[in-house]
């Protein structure tokens, strides 16, 4: 990841973080509404993600045929939430999500997963005030897979093993990162596991360990492990195939003028058109 790409993500991530966390540090007379942020924060996360993209690629070279790639994942993906999405947290999206990262890369896979919510929210009338919510976590999800180490010595089965792990790991971290932002709407709703604003963080982060126990354990357990299966059964072949077709777009091929082969071939051609004529 280049230093634009990483500092355009540190900077979506650190504004993420205040849309996410700010009711922990409001008074009692704050008005706690996610629906009236999330307007903005939708406004402001769109040209961010461009910002990524544009970074990404004076980064590293691509050109639109990443962003062609980029469009297809992120399409494949949205088809792929409604096979499951409110059913027992099954979400098949989120395996895809972990292996386009792998080959893409950090940038490029916290942009997939962003856009690939947005287009599932659309196609599943999922649109509301927790999207942009979405987007963000998501996002951050494929930005983790992208992160993991070694691309270029970890193959084979002991890849699979480690992207499986993190998608595990990964999917409760998602569902925990999501409850954040519907918990802090939920008042005097139980004195062990709602929200109390204007009290202590460390208070309140006490009740949303509990809250998280008890609403959205099974859930997530749900999503850890349809992604767990998938990558372990589908992995090595996807794996394949997206490597294959970043290859046929020469995404990493670098581009060179050797002087000296272009001379050799001109005079070449000379030779054979003068032996041609005599």
């Amino acid at each position: 990841m280049g230093p634009r790409a990483a500092v355009t993500l540190v900077l979506v991530t650190l504004i993420g973080i205040a849309a996410f966390g700010w009711p922990l540090l409001a008074d009692r007379r704050s008005g706690l509404a996610h629906a009236q942020d999330a307007p903005w924060l939708f406004a402001a996360l769109l040209p961010l993600l461009v910002a990524v993209v544009v970074a990404t690629i004076a980064d590293n070279g691509m050109d639109a045929k990443a962003v062609a790639m980029l469009g297809v994942l992120a399409a494949v993906g949205a088809a792929l939430r409604p096979l499951g999405a409110g059913t027992a947290g099954l979400e098949p999206m989120f395996f895809l999500m972990v292996l386009s990262a792998r080959v893409l890369g950090p940038g490029f896979g916290f942009v997939l997963g962003a856009v690939t919510m947005f287009a599932s929210a659309l196609l599943t009338g999922g649109v509301g005030p927790w999207m942009p919510f979405q987007m963000l976590a998501l996002g951050w999800f494929a930005l983790g897979a992208g992160l993991l180490p070694g691309p270029e010595r970890i193959r084979g089965r002991a890849e699979l093993l480690m992207l499986a792990a993190y998608g595990f790991a990964g999917s409760f971290a998602y569902g925990t990162v999501m409850n954040l932002q519907g918990w802090v709407l939920l008042q005097g709703r139980g004195e062990g596991v709602s929200f109390h604003p204007g009290e202590p963080v460390a208070a309140n982060l006490v009740r949303f360990a509990a809250y998280c126990l008890t609403t959205s354990v099974g859930w997530d357990l749900g999503r850890a492990a349809l992604t767990v299966v998938l990558t372990l059964t589908l992995g090595a072949t996807l794996l394949k195939a997206l490597r294959r077709a970043t290859r046929r777009a020469a995404f990493d091929a670098p581009v060179s003028f050797d002087p000296g082969a272009g001379i050799e071939r001109e005079s070449a051609l000379r030779k054979g058109t003068n032996g041609s004529g005599a």
